[in-house]
């Protein structure tokens, strides 16, 4: 360990910074904590780049029983009801800390708060920020509540790479740094890393974010759960720009249609129609694009001129890519946008392996079940930070955690699984895919290269996907296009799917192609 970071040793380190990472450091003060940010404070953070906002039952035409119930129908069967409603019930009052913490919400005229519809919501609960730049302003004001907290030694370029566990226990974990590598001792680390959107090529998330903390917690042994969903956004940008520009949900909210070169509207007969559930309307898209087709988003009925006014992040790159909004529509496509599988945890945020916690995107709760409901993932951060940092700071242990030095692995990078993740485990899968997904995955994982970790996370996800045999929410197999009676959630380990991979025999897959 670096002699300057000594006084360090035995806090609780939160790993990541973004909405999950800001406010569980935040819930911890006064008690002394390290956030550990692998860039510069919420420089690559997901968080910053939500359009959408947060979705919270504040009308008076709206209840938490109300956004419990669309919740759990765009879940599709699979979210945990109890879950749903400690979260969902949680939500209006995390609205009122963050704006205690500095954010500025959007207001009306008469100063209550704009709500605005997103898919699949019944009512308009949707909070928003700077119009379409929500996670901007959430990121602003939480670095610099972080920046003004005494107890919290920020941590920045420090990127985690392995947790050492001893005994069953975590021990401490080992980052790179700008002048090498860098063991911390402790007995509690809360993972709040993000999600897995850099694992594909068209992608809204930032490309660092390729599911780090995935391997970190697949490495130390823990449980993952429903890896095998992932949620396309069925209105990226179309363009060369990567990550994908997000044109959010909420411009469907405000009566945006979809249309092909035609001008046809081909949704006109989906129920729901562009606000059907995402995984609805992202797989509709992909089947009009596999037939020749483009699509673009027409806002040009609804909100014409008052575009600029009412998503100016959205107007200003339009303008860059030479589209004017409020004259022709906008090209898009699905890109991948949200992980809903992640980190098996209970009701306080602990993963299967003691002293590791995980929250935000990289945890799997029970809130998402098989398909988001839009705009419930920042408010999933915002209220699981505060259950996880009071169970850690329950967690204190007079027990002195000491560990050597570990060996440092190379800096991760996708590198080919980029190529095979996007081809297999796409909007639409099949299991000849998944399977020539797993031949090609596994011996990655198990080798010394910069792309083992995120091949052990891909290996994971696409062994879960070949095991459900069915397609529900964001999970949809053209092989199995029927959902199983019973749903059910999955689980597994890494030791559980390289065994599967070592076991896994191509030749029915090969027969049945």
């Amino acid at each position: 360990m670096n002699p300057d970071l000594n006084h360090l040793a035995n806090r609780p380190v939160v790993v990541g910074a973004g909405i999950a990472g800001l406010m569980t450091a935040l819930e911890l003060a006064p008690q002394p904590v390290v956030l550990m940010s692998a860039t510069a404070l919420g420089a690559e953070a997901s968080s910053a780049l939500a359009q959408g906002g947060m979705a919270a039952a504040l009308g008076s035409d709206d209840s938490p029983a109300l956004h419990s119930a669309d919740t759990r129908r765009a879940g599709d069967g699979m979210c945990d009801v109890s879950v749903v409603e400690r979260i969902l019930g949680k939500a209006p009052k995390i609205i009122e800390k963050l704006e205690r913490l500095g954010v500025a919400f959007d207001r009306m005229v008469d100063g209550g708060l704009a709500l605005g519809l997103e898919a699949a919501h019944s009512r308009r609960r949707i909070v928003h920020a700077g119009g379409d730049a929500t996670g901007r302003e959430l990121i602003r004001a939480l670095v610099a509540a972080v920046r003004a907290a005494p107890s919290i030694a920020v941590l920045e370029n420090f990127a985690a790479r392995r947790l050492v566990v001893e005994d069953g226990t975590v021990a401490g974990v080992v980052a790179a740094s700008e002048t090498g590598g860098v063991v911390f001792a402790t007995n509690r680390i809360v993972l709040a890393t993000g999600g897995i959107g850099g694992l594909y090529h068209d992608t809204t998330n930032p490309l660092g974010c390729f599911g780090q903390g995935l391997a970190l917690a697949a490495r130390a042994g823990a449980e993952l759960a429903d890896l095998e969903f992932v949620q396309f956004h069925p209105t990226a940008f179309d363009g060369p720009v990567r990550p994908m520009r997000l044109v959010s949900e909420a411009v469907r909210g405000e009566g945006a249609v979809l249309i092909d070169e035609k001008g046809e509207r081909f949704l006109a007969d989906l129920p729901g129609g562009e606000l059907a559930p995402r995984d609805i309307v992202a797989r509709e898209v992909s089947r009009h694009l596999g037939r020749g087709h483009r699509v673009f988003l027409d806002t040009r009925g609804c909100l014409g001129t008052r575009f600029a006014e009412r998503f100016p992040a959205i107007a200003a790159f339009c303008r860059e890519a030479g589209i004017d909004p409020s004259r022709e529509p906008i090209p898009v496509r699905p890109a991948v946008h949200y992980h809903m599988g992640g980190i098996a945890v209970d009701d306080e945020g602990r993963s299967s392996v003691p002293g590791l916690w995980a929250c935000g995107e990289v945890a799997s709760t029970g809130l998402h079940g098989a398909n988001r409901l839009a705009s419930n993932s920042l408010t999933e951060a915002a209220v699981s930070a505060e259950w996880v940092a009071h169970s850690m700071a329950s967690a204190t242990s007079s027990r002195i955690v000491k560990t050597s030095s570990t060996a440092l692995p190379p800096p991760p990078d996708p590198g080919v699984v980029r190529d095979i993740v996007s081809d297999s485990l796409g909007v639409v899968r099949t299991a000849e895919g998944l399977g020539n997904a797993i031949l090609r995955l596994a011996p990655l994982a198990i080798g010394g290269s910069a792309c083992a970790d995120p091949a052990a996370v891909a290996l994971m996800m696409t062994v879960s996907a070949l095991r459900r045999e069915e397609s529900r929410g964001a999970h949809f197999r053209s092989d199995f296009p029927d959902q199983a009676a019973t749903a059910r959630r999955s689980q597994l380990t890494l030791e559980r799917a390289l065994a599967a991979a070592a076991e896994f025999d191509p030749l029915p897959l090969a027969r049945s192609a």
